[in-house]
């Protein structure tokens, strides 16, 4: 299986686009997080995965979404995006996810990324701008793989993402980038109303006929001023998943994306480990996209890893994180991470100006967390299972945070 899924990279990728993959992805990624382990060390928390929210504009309305894509246009411009970014190389990081709204629609995107030709960009996209020219200027750039969102059927796309005929231009534009022969990915938010569709055998397959290399399935979150809790998955639901992601790493030649789990099946949240956070818009620095509070902005004048350094505010958030689960504490525990809020008067950074209140209204769900000892699924794949040891695990914060737990939990 390892054999075919490398023979697949190298006949369906163009091999210098392969290259890139693996040297500023796998092995300068690599390297970034040993940089960030040795900082932990010294108790500094600077992530080697940053996530930056270049535009909030979107031309889609997914339900749920917690982005204020009809709002007044705002966007990281090409200055800010360079300087963030050449902050954080600085610092030894070579990957950033590329989120929004929709980046597409950013007029300069193509240029931060190429701007950067030491770095590696994953591009979260509905795929509808993706272009066969759009396709082309991303080969000829190299260094970004685009990770395509299917949120199910022609029906289920349409109700899910607001808008008629979403599932064919999503398709086209995923087509245009396999045709120009790009490490392609394609991702799911799974809800009820897909998890039947698309948590399937025969999806992955068609995926892998396609020339997809990666997928990435991740639970849907309800959040945003019409969260659509009804969609929530239930623990079993979500144990549901982790069962067939582990089962689809040991026997598919696709790469999975998971970032919720190490390799022992324990819960975790990267936030919570400080292994990434999240740029928004506006250029307010949070904890995780749906988390849109901020006390520091990269507009800041002192360099990047000094205002993640000198910031109280997600130094708390990560105690209070690990202290209170391991899984999301944005579900299970919404009324402690509104009193972290409110202690720290962080800003709401969103336009609406409603943040607070949706998570004072917010109901508790379960998480990845919330699974009993009992219920733990270790991965089958050895290799998953030795990058998970070396390179993606909670970094030890929980057992920290048990033995000196945040003040709330005192």
């Amino acid at each position: 299986m390892y054999l075919e899924f490398a023979a697949r990279l190298l006949t369906v990728t163009d091999k210098r686009l392969a290259w890139k993959l693996a040297w500023n992805m796998g092995v300068k990624g690599a390297l970034s997080v040993h940089k960030f382990k040795q900082r932990l060390k010294q108790g500094e928390s600077f992530p080697p995965f940053l996530y930056i929210s270049i535009i909030n504009s979107c031309n889609l309305r997914c339900q749920g979404c917690w982005v204020d894509v009809a709002a007044k246009q705002q966007t990281i411009s090409l200055e800010a995006a360079n300087r963030l970014i050449n902050d954080a190389k600085k610092a030894g990081n070579s990957f950033f996810g590329i989120v929004g709204g929709e980046p597409f629609m950013h007029p300069q995107l193509l240029d931060i990324l190429a701007s950067h030709p030491d770095c590696y960009f994953q591009v979260f996209t509905n795929g509808h701008f993706i272009t066969p020219e759009v396709a082309r200027r991303l080969r000829q750039i190299g260094n970004v793989t685009p990770l395509i969102s299917v949120e199910g059927t022609e029906i289920v796309s349409d109700e899910r993402r607001g808008r008629s005929n979403v599932l064919s231009k999503t398709m086209m534009g995923l087509q245009n980038c396999l045709n120009q022969r790009l490490v392609t990915g394609v991702c799911t938010s799974v809800c009820k109303t897909n998890i039947d569709d698309l948590l399937t055998e025969a999806w992955v397959d068609r995926l892998i006929e396609m020339g997809v290399l990666y997928t990435w399935f991740h639970v849907y979150r309800p959040m945003g001023p019409n969260p659509q809790p009804q969609l929530a998955l239930s623990q079993a639901e979500q144990l549901r998943i982790r069962q067939f992601v582990v089962n689809i790493r040991a026997t598919k030649p696709i790469g999975v994306v998971d970032a919720y789990y190490d390799g022992e099946g324990r819960a975790l949240c990267p936030a919570a480990t400080g292994i990434s956070h999240h740029i928004s818009p506006w250029g307010g620095i949070e904890p995780c996209p749906i988390v849109q509070f901020a006390k520091e902005s990269i507009h800041d004048e002192r360099p990047i890893r000094e205002v993640f350094r000198q910031s109280v505010f997600l130094e708390d958030f990560r105690k209070l994180a690990a202290s209170s689960t391991r899984g999301c504490i944005v579900l299970e525990r919404p009324d402690l991470l509104k009193r972290l809020v409110e202690d720290h008067q962080a800003p709401d950074g969103t336009a609406r100006k409603t943040a607070l209140a949706e998570l004072e209204a917010m109901e508790k769900l379960p998480s990845q967390g919330t699974s009993t000892p009992e219920q733990l699924i270790p991965e089958k794949s050895w290799a998953y299972r030795l990058a998970k040891r070396w390179f993606f695990n909670d970094f030890g914060v929980y057992d920290k945070a048990a033995k000196a737990p945040h003040r709330y939990m005192a």
